[in-house]
This record gives C-alpha cells, sequence and structure tokens, in this order.
C-alpha cells in the first residue's frame, strides 16, 4: 500500500486536477494506493471568511458563499462528460445548501464556535474529493471514497484536534482489510471525528497529517506528499536568492524545519511514519520528474554539518527577571504554568546560569495575554519588589540552523553568530539542546531578509559570494570604478566566486536604487532618470535596505559625505574612502571611526588616501601587526607635484605645467591644494596617525614653495598669478640645478615629527629616480634600519586610484 496526498494548489483547478489524476494513475501501476487531497486551493481559507462574516451580521457571506458554489460547480462542468455531471452536481449542490443552512444559524445567532467553524471548513476537503473520485470515475478508473471522519478519531479540541491512535489505528486496519480488491481509495484530509462523531479538525496543513496517519496504521510502503514545491529547501526561496534542494534528510531533522517555519510539510505529520520508519518523499505536481526529497532514518550525509536553515516570523521575547528567583526552585514551574494556563504556546525557551533571570519566546499574538497572567501569577514577588514585572520586547523573529550533524562539528555556533555579528544582526537571545540539532536565535523581525542570505551564504553557498555596492560619485574615479567593475564581473565569479552587485550610484545631481543591480552598461541613462540628489535619503536608501555585506564606496572630495561615515559603521555597513577628508579632520573622529568599524564589525578601508593604487597603508598596518615599529618615513606623496616638478625645467611656464597637470587629471579640482602643501600635509598625518601618533594637522610644519599672491581668489586667478611670479619658480629651479640636484616636495615623519617642503635631493638618495607621477614611501624602521623598504609606483591618475578603491572592496568581502 502506498499513501499520496495531494495539497490546495495541486488540486486548485480542473487542469491541477488531471496532473493529479495522471499522477495517480501511474502510482496505481505500482500499487494499490490511497489518495488524500485538500480542499481547491484558497477554499479553506473562504469559508473561514464566509463563517466570520455571517457571525459578524454582514449579508456578504452569502455572497461568499456563492462564489464557494460557482467554482466547485465550474470544476466540476470542467471536469466530467455531460452525461455524467448531474449526479455530481447534485451532490456539490446538497453539501453547498447544508453549508448556507449552517451560516445562516451563525448569522442568526451572530456567533461563531470552534465547534461550528470546524463543520463549515469540513466542506472544502469533502467536495474536492468527491469531484476528484467523480472524476476517476468518468475515466473509468474504479476508486472507493472513504470519509476520513470515519477512520480518524480526536478528542474535541476543535480547531486542532488531537488524535486517538487506538481508536483510529483500530478503525482504519478494520476498514482497508474488509475492501482487499479495492485498489485505489479517496479520502478527504483534514477533517476527523470525535468520539461523538462529531466533525473536528487536524490544524492547517492537516491534510498531510491525515495521510500520516493513515499510512502508519497501514504500515504503507511509503508516503508522498506531492506540493508545488520540489522537495524541502535549504532555506525559503522567497527569502533566499539561490536556495538548494535537500535531496535526503532524516525524520528529526524535517520535524526541526518544519516546526521552525518550512511550510512544506505539515510538523506533526513526521512522527506517525516516523514510529513506522516509513519514507516520506515531498514531491512536485507541476515537476513530476524533479528528484524530491526524501525523509528516512538512514540519510545521506551531504559533507555539511547544517542541512537546513529556518524562521519564525512575528515572536515576541518575554523576561522574567528579579534577585528573589536566585537559588528558588518553582519560578520556570510557575511561569510555563501559567502560559499554559492561557493556551500560550512556548516557542523557545533560554536561561542564564546565574538563575536571575529567564526568558522565552511567544506567538507575538500572544504577547498581551501573556503579560496579564504571569504579572498575576507573581503578584505577590512583584509587589515585593524580588521579581520585575514581565518585560515583553515585539518586534522580533527566530532564526534556526538545522541539521544532524552540528554535534559533530566543533564550531558551528561561532561560525553563525560570526557571520551574524560581522552584518549587524544583533542576537537577542539563543537556544540550543543537548542534541546539537538545532541552534535558534532571537533577532529583528526587520533582520529576516539579510540574517537568512547571510547564513545561506556562510553555509550553504558555493557557487558565489555576494557583495551589495553603493558608489557615492561618479567623476573621473568614480566612472573608471564602474568600468572596471564591469569589466572584471566575469573573471571575479568564474575565478574568486564573488559577485558584486552595484545597488545605488550617486553623484551631486542624481541618485538611484535597484535593489537586483544597476545594470553597468547603462548606469549613466539610469543615473541621469534618477531622484535628487539627498545626501540623508542616499543614507537611509543603504541603511535600510539592511542587505548583507553592504559597502559604501566614497569617490568625491565632499566633507558631508564624510560626515555620514559613522552612521553606515554604526550599522555594520562597510566603508571603503577615496575621500581623505574623515581620515585628516580631527583625530578624535579618525579615532572615532576606526573604533566605530571594530565595534560594530565593519571594515573602514582607505588605502587610496596615501598613493593612489599603490599598497601604502596596506604596507604600515603589515609592518606594525608582525610587531615591527616606524621610525621615519620619507616620501614624495604627491603625484601631482612630482609630475610639475619632472617637467619644469624653466623654460616653459610654470602654470602651464600645472595646467597640464590638471588637464590630464592628476591634481584636486582646485590644484592650490595640491601645489600649497596641504594635501601632502593630509597623507604624511594619515601615515603618522596609521604609525600609532595623535598628530592633528597644526602639528605639521609646511614649507610652502607658492607665494602668497597664488594662494588668492579663484582657480583662475590662481593661474594669473602664477604667471606673474614665474621668475620666482625660475630661480627655485635654477638653485637645485646649480647643486646638481632635482625640486621633490617631501613628506617626513621622524619619531613624532611631521613636516613637508620642497628640498633639493641629490643622485644618491633614493628620492632622486622619481619620474612622471609616481609616489616613493620609504619605512625606517626597527627591523629596517640601514635599507628602507620602500614602496614606488605611479601616486595619482583616475585609473590607478579606480584600482585602488576596488582593491579595497575585494578586501572587505575576502576577510
Amino acid at each position: 500500500m502506498q499513501v499520496l496526498k495531494f495539497g490546495g494548489s495541486s488540486v486548485a483547478n480542473a487542469d491541477n486536477i488531471n496532473k493529479v489524476v495522471a499522477l495517480a494513475s501511474q502510482a496505481l501501476t505500482k500499487d494499490r494506493t490511497i489518495l488524500v487531497v485538500s480542499a481547491l486551493g484558497g477554499i479553506t481559507d473562504m469559508l473561514i471568511r464566509a463563517a466570520s462574516s455571517a457571525a459578524l451580521g454582514e449579508e456578504s457571506y452569502k455572497e461568499q458563499l456563492q462564489q464557494i458554489e460557482r467554482r466547485h460547480l465550474e470544476t466540476v462542468r470542467a471536469l466530467l462528460p455531460l452525461t455524467g455531471q448531474s449526479s455530481v452536481l447534485s451532490a456539490v449542490k446538497t453539501r453547498c445548501n447544508e453549508l448556507e443552512d449552517i451560516c445562516s444559524g451563525v448569522f442568526l445567532l451572530g456567533e461563531l464556535s470552534a465547534r461550528t467553524q470546524d463543520k463549515i471548513v469540513s466542506y472544502g476537503e469533502l467536495l474536492s474529493s468527491l469531484i476528484i473520485a467523480a472524476r476517476f470515475e468518468a475515466l473509468g478508473i474504479p476508486n472507493t471514497w472513504k470519509d476520513s471522519r470515519q477512520l480518524i478519531r480526536t478528542d474535541s479540541r476543535y480547531g486542532h484536534a488531537v488524535v486517538d491512535f487506538t481508536q483510529t489505528n483500530a478503525r482504519t486496519l478494520d476498514y482497508f482489510i474488509n475492501h482487499p480488491t479495492a485498489n485505489l481509495f479517496i479520502l478527504p484530509g483534514f477533517i476527523a471525528a470525535d468520539s461523538n462523531d462529531i466533525t473536528t479538525t487536524l490544524g492547517r496543513g492537516g491534510s498531510d497529517y491525515t495521510a500520516a496517519i493513515i499510512a502508519a496504521a497501514l504500515d504503507a510502503r511509503t508516503l508522498e506528499i506531492w506540493t508545488d514545491v520540489s522537495g524541502m529547501m535549504t532555506a525559503d526561496p522567497r527569502l533566499v536568492t539561490n536556495p538548494r534542494l535537500i535531496p535526503h534528510i532524516s525524520y528529526q531533522e524535517a520535524m526541526e524545519l518544519s516546526h521552525f517555519g518550512a511550510k512544506v510539510i505539515y510538523p506533526p505529520t513526521i512522527q506517525p511514519v516516523m514510529r513506522k520508519g516509513i519514507p516520506v518523499w515531498i514531491k512536485n505536481t507541476f515537476a513530476p520528474a524533479d528528484p524530491g526529497t526524501v525523509i528516512e532514518f538512514d540519510t545521506v550525509h551531504n559533507g555539511g554539518s547544517i542541512r537546513g536553515i529556518s524562521t519564525i516570523p512575528r515572536v515576541a521575547l518575554l523576561s522574567l527577571e528579579g534577585s528573589g528567583m536566585v537559588g528558588i526552585p518553582g519560578f520556570s514551574k510557575r511561569l510555563f504554568e501559567a502560559l499554559s494556563g492561557q493556551q500560550i504556546n512556548v516557542i523557545l525557551i533560554t536561561q542564564g546560569s546565574s538563575e536571575h533571570s529567564i526568558c522565552v519566546g511567544i506567538d507575538e499574538a500572544n504577547a498581551a495575554a501573556a503579560k496579564l497572567t504571569v504579572d498575576n501569577a507573581f503578584n505577590h514577588e512583584i509587589d515585593t519588589g524580588t521579581v520585575e514585572p514581565l518585560i515583553i520586547e515585539t518586534g522580533l523573529a527566530i532564526i534556526a540552523l538545522v541539521g544532524d550533524h552540528m554535534k559533530s562539528h566543533p564550531g558551528v555556533s561561532g561560525k553563525m553568530f560570526g557571520a551574524l555579528g560581522r552584518n549587524g544582526v544583533n542576537v537577542r537571545a539563543i537556544a540550543q539542546g543537548s542534541s546539537e540539532r538545532n541552534i535558534s536565535a532571537v533577532i529583528a523581525a526587520d533582520d529576516v531578509r539579510k540574517a537568512i542570505n547571510v547564513l545561506h551564504e556562510e553555509f550553504f553557498e558555493t557557487t558565489y559570494k555576494q557583495l551589495n555596492l553603493f558608489i557615492t560619485g561618479t567623476g573621473n574615479v568614480g566612472r573608471r570604478l564602474i568600468a572596471q567593475l564591469l569589466q572584471q564581473r566575469a573573471y571575479l565569479q568564474e575565478q574568486l566566486r564573488i559577485q558584486i552587485r552595484v545597488i545605488g550610484l550617486a553623484n551631486s545631481r542624481k541618485m538611484i536604487f535597484n535593489n537586483e543591480g544597476i545594470d553597468l552598461h547603462h548606469w549613466q541613462e539610469h543615473l541621469e532618470s534618477g531622484q535628487p540628489m539627498q545626501l540623508d535619503e542616499w543614507i537611509a536608501g543603504v541603511t535600510t535596505r539592511n542587505l548583507r555585506n553592504t559597502v559604501v564606496a566614497d569617490v568625491t572630495a565632499n566633507a558631508e559625505v564624510a560626515s555620514r561615515y559613522a552612521i553606515l559603521l554604526q550599522k555594520s555597513i562597510s566603508v571603503v574612502a577615496c575621500n581623505k577628508i574623515a581620515c585628516s579632520s580631527i583625530y578624535g573622529n579618525y579615532r572615532l571611526l576606526k573604533d566605530l568599524a571594530r565595534e560594530f564589525n565593519a571594515r573602514f578601508l582607505f588605502e587610496t588616501n596615501v598613493g593612489a593604487g599603490l599598497p601604502v597603508i596596506g604596507t604600515l598596518n603589515d609592518l606594525l601587526r608582525s610587531g615591527d615599529k616606524v621610525r621615519r618615513i620619507q616620501a614624495v606623496l604627491s603625484g601631482t607635484l612630482n609630475f610639475v616638478f619632472n617637467n619644469y625645467n624653466g623654460q616653459r611656464p610654470f602654470s602651464d605645467v600645472v595646467r597640464q597637470a590638471q588637464e590630464e587629471g592628476y591634481t584636486e579640482p582646485d590644484p592650490r591644494l595640491d601645489l600649497s602643501g596641504t594635501d601632502v600635509m593630509r597623507k604624511i598625518m594619515i601615515l603618522a596617525r596609521e604609525s600609532g601618533e595623535k598628530t592633528e594637522m597644526e602639528d605639521i610644519d609646511n614649507l610652502s614653495f607658492m607665494p602668497e599672491s597664488c594662494m588668492q581668489g579663484s582657480v583662475e586667478d590662481f593661474y594669473k598669478a602664477m604667471s606673474k611670479e614665474e621668475s620666482h619658480f625660475r630661480s627655485l629651479y635654477a638653485a637645485a640645478e646649480k647643486e646638481g640636484k632635482k625640486l621633490k616636495f617631501v613628506a617626513q615623519y621622524d619619531n613624532g615629527k611631521a613636516s613637508v617642503g620642497l628640498q633639493h635631493i641629490g643622485p644618491e638618495h633614493d628620492l632622486y629616480h622619481l619620474y612622471g607621477k609616481d609616489n616613493v614611501v620609504l619605512f625606517y624602521t626597527d627591523r629596517y634600519t640601514e635599507q628602507p623598504l620602500v614602496v614606488k609606483g605611479a601616486g595619482a591618475g583616475a585609473e590607478v586610484t579606480a584600482s585602488g578603491v576596488f582593491a579595497d572592496i575585494l578586501r572587505i568581502i575576502n576577510s
């Protein structure tokens, strides 16, 4: 014997029912078959709404019942030949008339009891099973329809009745033994009856349970649950973009996942078949060739410790606390008795070893009732101050890792909470049973989507790791960064298994967001049609999306953007700053950002603040992390100034050389930041701070070579003033040339003191052979005393700067 159950979506309409008939006919060729069916998809909800409307005195219940009747009659007409419709249409009409009579009574009384509601909703399965049986008869396939209420006996807890397995098993065995020649039986799911033959129901989703009860009673060879998905998945496909099918799962794992929100199978279904060791298949009515999931004792170990991830939404956390609880037995018992007395189910329990508090999770809908009953139960202790009034937190959810093999894999919980922490998901409570089959955490409901994706990526994702990127600034560097992201997309996915999605783009005028990722081939058109840029709205757009592995790349020179870094870091959003303003602001702000990044498990990277794409800051940090100490730094840190002095020979005007540097993209938007030495001051200050110094800009000596007249007015005024001061620049060049040396604008840090200024550099010096726009940094440390560690290369230009930002982004996802 085999039992096949088809859910509401599988029997939603005539086309789907024909699929069911085909699958059942195929199954009949293998073994005798019991077919358990749900109501037509959506009918149970319609019946409940009609009953509720009647109880409220709303005449609309009649129209709702008419809709239910029309749908069933239309299904009969679509399935049966005209000559075979009459008796079935009559049976449907009779049932619908009974239903209308019951609802009329509810309307007149203005009351809907649980017993009456069970009677009303039972018509869904009764009608669908009669219609399906008639379809088999029309096709010449003999079948026996049997009312499940005559087989399954329960208590009288209407709405969620408890099965009397002794009576049920005896009735079921007796019936099927007395029908040895029948090959196909059709039973309505979900419904049963108590000892007085009054209709009861087994809870929403109870058709699965009906099938399991019958299968266990008959020691069936197999139970098949046919639904609209191709088996149990590693996570909810509505929340995770790339869930994986679970081909094999144990009974215990399936129970854990179903209890924790996996809707594929009704939680009580597992228990009866597990006792008999009957395998359960989860199959897809609409893709029957898909392998599905098999639930049994002996499962194939897939090499991972986690079988699936599930969630329970709308959870409230109850905390009972007080010094009077310590060392006093009975507090937990009284708490659970109080909740039980109000029929409040406890989902999760956790208690610290101090015994000062106990915390339980319940359905959020029961929070108010729980507060009243618990405070009443502990009224005396609350009055005397030994126990605090019950604390309730709402807006929460539970996320759970499930897997039989967690107990043999140390570090699973550490990996779980580490991944959540890195993404700013705060854990309010934790529970794990001694079986180590389930690790549950209570988190904010708003974090569920992010948390489940983070954990799925951590434990299951073998195709790629996803990073969600927001870029502020689409100037020279920003444009090239986007181009590099587009160019490297295939390489990153194929070689490094990394997918970078640009979710947001902004410049000074416009901003756009796309949760599925912006099309980088046409980003300029999309941005142009975006909404006006409002910085606070942009930041809110980043934070409220609450995506995992979020990074904001700031490739502006905007102080307002830099002032929002703290908000991002406090949300565990990493920041990659090409913008030097934050790190060269007052030391307290620099330190705050570094501390926030550490506190909230985010990264704050700014490699391109010094040396564009050169690994200057990374090298410095590596030296310090390995235990070295920086004693002295000597550097040429301005690609602009190096370009200018490498190309100025006193024959061509100094202002022309500076303008060329600006046109080729080497200077800041205002070249005076470069030529005044301010930009170099910022860079050496950042290196000093990274070396451990509490340095401010005013602590740095600047031996500027620029005449004061050049530093006034607009940028065009600046160029005019330089032309007038040409003799000054020519004299600077001549003085160095006379000594056989070159002009270099040098930044120095020496045992806590920093300075910048123009120097004459001879051929014997490491700084002499520095050409074009190159930068060089010499690190003199305890290990590199005589021969410094040298970092040298192109230190300016949009392309190399963009590559440095890109590298920081990759450091974050690989960390």
